[in-house]
């Protein structure tokens, strides 16, 4: 068997606010401290066997005698949204902000996109997305326009009833707003969000897309390609590189779907990279500061962990991570601008702290499966003394 590696990215799962955080409206945000807080502290043995009690002080999760090598990991580029902070893990830095609408599209932006859309849109500002569809769900039924809402991140998003809009509908006109916002308008991603149900019980289906724009520079993803590395790719990571750099792509709509993608993995494959993301505890649990949930969907991953952990071996490589934060406890829905986890299990980490950036995911990634050291932002913490 050649060597593996695997990256897990828990979505919104910050540990701390980063120096700027103010700048961002984020000042004291601690996403798994405050959710611990929240629940009466956090069961979560496997992480906590790893380490996750000694990168923070976390109620319920004491440091571990024998952690894996762990730290804290800080973007360089601006924002906190999750192409941010993929991209950062596989050795992307962008260097200028993409554009925001916290306050919704002003009125020329509007105007085109309800001329790329073919109608009038609801809502128009920055909203929760089971919110927005609560809050405008019965207007859309009645008057056919689509819900449109916006965010502290580079997002448009646009939901619909499928009773409204077939999802080929809505995923056409999404594909027509990501090649009409260019320029200063260039928005990171423009989300389809479908959904049904009666009014009072409407409900987000699994047919999400992400039309993304690419990365602005190669990433490690396009390196381990040219080598000869097979990418696999899980849930929303591949659509947050636009596919670029993936060999393969697998289900990941929602963890459990995520979780047996990355389990199928991990038990067949015989050599490469699984990049993989759950979703829920930001999609289902953060946006909607729902802290119990929250930590249900990380026991869930716990879980999972010790079942990969056990299927792994000597030439395996195991990183958890995060891409930002999404603090239950902060004055806003949006994300929040955090450092993330760092625990990688491999052969000789001498349960080790490394803090460092983002993008030593990715350096460490090419070191463990190419032994080559790095061009892009990032280093390696594989042979770190």
């Amino acid at each position: 068997m050649d060597r593996r590696a695997f990256v897990v990215v828990i979505d919104a799962c910050g540990v701390g606010e980063l120096p700027d955080a103010a700048d961002y409206g984020d000042g004291g945000s601690n996403t798994l401290r405050h959710v611990a807080d929240a629940v009466g502290g956090l069961a979560l043995p496997t992480l906590g066997g790893l380490g996750l009690g000694n990168i923070i002080e976390l109620p319920g999760v004491p440091p571990s005698p024998s952690p894996v090598l762990h730290g804290r990991l800080a973007p360089v580029g601006p924002g906190k949204d999750s192409s941010n902070g993929h991209w950062e893990l596989m050795g992307v830095v962008v260097a200028a902000a993409p554009p925001t609408y916290p306050a919704g599209l002003p009125d020329d932006l509007l105007s085109l996109v309800e001329a790329t859309v073919g109608s009038p849109v609801l809502c128009n500002r920055p909203h929760d997305g089971l919110a927005a569809i609560e809050d405008y769900g019965a207007e859309h039924l009645s008057s056919g326009a689509p819900i449109l809402y916006t965010s502290q991140d580079s997002v448009v998003q646009l939901a619909a009833h499928t009773s409204v809009l077939a999802p080929e509908q809505l995923y056409a006109i999404c594909a027509a707003l990501r090649g009409a916002l260019r320029g200063p308008d260039a928005v990171r991603r423009v989300i389809a969000r479908p959904f049904e149900g009666d009014v009072g019980a409407f409900v987000r289906t699994e047919g999400r897309r992400d039309y993304t724009l690419p990365p602005p520079s190669p990433s490690q993803l396009e390196l381990l390609g040219a080598a000869g590395i097979a990418v696999h790719g899980v849930g929303k990571a591949p659509a947050l590189f636009d596919g670029i750099g993936f060999s393969e792509v697998h289900p990941g709509a929602t963890n459990d779907e995520a979780i047996a993608s990355v389990e199928r993995l991990v038990s067949t494959l015989d050599g490469g990279l699984v990049f993989a993301n759950l979703i829920e505890t930001d999609q289902l649990y953060g946006h909607r500061k729902d802290a119990a949930g929250f930590h249900r969907a990380l026991a869930k991953i716990d879980a999972a962990l010790a079942r990969w952990i056990a299927a792994t071996g000597k030439d395996d490589l195991l990183i958890v991570t995060a891409d930002h934060g999404c603090d239950p406890a902060s004055g806003h829905t949006d994300h929040t601008r955090e450092y993330s986890p760092l625990l990688a299990s491999f052969a000789g980490h001498g349960g080790r702290r490394h803090d460092g950036r983002l993008a030593d995911v990715g350096a460490s990634v090419l070191d463990w499966l190419t032994g080559r050291t790095a061009t892009l932002p990032g280093r390696s913490f594989i042979g770190d003394a």
